[in-house]
């Protein structure tokens, strides 16, 4: 009885900590301290590293043990071609509906259009170039201006492939782990039961060990939020935020669609209330805003679709790291929409072949974004731009300015529409 009291009270704790009124205080707070003690804010900063740092630990034991352990259930249950097929359908289909999203805020919004002259003043001493255009134009004389290069479909494919999986381990590389993952999950699931049982325990073991560790670590969640905002707010101000205004609304409203119609998913494929629904989300979408990191998320992602909406666990702990690595809605959706306000910044129309360049080109960039953060996410934006000839290299300080937020919007966005994904690419329990 005192253990349970105890575990009772933990949990009751974590799910306070959760709570959207006290993540939006702590929010408000961080910004405050970091505007009136900016010293102190930079200080403290070191505790959203450390729970991070913490996540970090966990995610690829978490992933490896998850995929091979689902993927050898269910491929002796049977069934395992046909769901896969449903995959892959989803994923097409949701990229496809992510960058046309984008397109339509882009065009409804205009981001980089009717920009104020205190605006674009604040742009140009960041970007380094008159908007105004009233003549004066800075120019850097010396070195040599790089350009990103699209990446070919063999390098794609080379980036999946891990010819050293400890090397891939070691490094972090999450893609490289989740193909090894795969391929030895799908070789485990012809061995016979008897001789892969033992494997089979030794991996539920070291799942649930992580599951608890996350548990854990999430009792910090409103302090990392604070310390993080506080810490962020110091480094950079709010003079970016003001001048890229229209930029973050064009692409918070089309995250904000993107949630909703998620969120709606997955009530439709639960059948269950929406009070159940949105409390099953509140615990991984606060780690998404404090950690913005899709994969440290997944522990809380499979849990919320398991334990609190009752999809089946073989399957929902196959699809969360598969869509994680695969379905990156929140980067297509930053890369529609960049691209759009670098060229409407520039007063450069797109013509409608150019616009279809833009949406692909952003789909393919999300794909290559799996596992890659900071400043290689927003790097491949100049990806996309290659293809039109947009002079994205000029812009990017504006982007690194704001990235945190936007990095926030592409985490809860990836949290979201994979929780939605894996609920519909499943099939639900007969207790749901």
């Amino acid at each position: 009885m005192p253990t349970e009291s105890v575990e009772s009270r933990a949990d009751a704790y974590r799910k306070l900590a959760s709570r959207p009124a006290l993540v939006f205080s702590s929010l408000a707070a961080g910004a405050a301290l970091g505007l009136l003690a900016p010293a102190f804010a930079m200080d403290i900063g070191v505790f959203g590293d450390i729970y991070v740092d913490l996540l970090k630990m966990i995610i690829l034991p978490f992933m490896v043990t998850a995929v091979i352990f689902s993927l050898r259930q269910l491929i002796h249950e049977g069934g395992a071609t046909r769901m896969l097929g449903r995959v892959a359908v989803l994923l097409v289909a949701a990229t496809v509906a992510a960058g046309l999203i984008g397109l339509l805020a882009a065009v409804v919004i205009a981001p980089g259009s009717h920009l104020s002259s205190e605006t674009l003043l604040t742009l140009s001493k960041l970007v380094g170039e008159d908007l105004n255009r009233t003549g004066h134009t800075e120019m850097a004389l010396f070195g040599n201006e790089t350009t990103e290069k699209a990446l070919t479909f063999g390098e794609m494919v080379l980036a999946l492939i891990p010819s050293n999986i400890f090397a891939a381990l070691a490094q972090g590389d999450t893609l490289k782990a989740l193909v090894f993952s795969l391929l030895f999950g799908l070789a485990i699931g012809q061995v016979p039961l008897t001789s892969s049982l033992s494997l089979t325990h030794t991996l539920e073991t070291i799942y649930q060990a992580c599951l608890k560790l996350t548990h854990w670590f999430n009792y910090m969640l409103p302090l990392v939020i604070f310390s993080m905002v506080a810490s962020q707010v110091a480094r950079t101000g709010l003079e970016p935020m003001r001048a890229m205004l229209k930029f973050l609304f064009a692409l918070s409203a089309a995250a904000l669609v993107i949630i909703a119609l998620s969120i709606w998913l997955l009530r439709w494929a639960s059948r269950l209330p929406w009070h159940a629904v949105l409390r099953s989300q509140r615990e991984p979408l606060t780690m998404a805003i404090a950690t913005r990191s899709s994969a440290a998320c997944m522990p809380a992602m499979i849990e919320s679709l398991t334990d609190h909406l009752h999809f089946p666990r073989t399957r929902i702990e196959l699809l969360v790291p598969l869509g994680v690595s695969l379905l990156r809605l929140g980067p297509v959706l930053y890369y529609v929409i960049a691209t759009f306000f670098i060229a409407q910044m520039y007063g450069r129309e797109l013509q409608a072949a150019e616009i279809a360049v833009v949406v692909i080109g952003s789909m393919l960039a999300g794909f290559a974004s799996s596992g890659m953060s900071g400043f290689v996410i927003i790097s491949l934006t100049g990806v996309v731009c290659a293809y039109i000839h947009l002079p994205f290299e000029a812009a990017l300080a504006l982007f690194l300015a704001i990235d945190p937020i936007c990095d926030m919007l592409r985490t809860v966005v990836l949290v979201a529409s994979n929780n939605a994904f894996a609920a519909l690419a499943c099939k639900r329990t007969a207790s749901a």
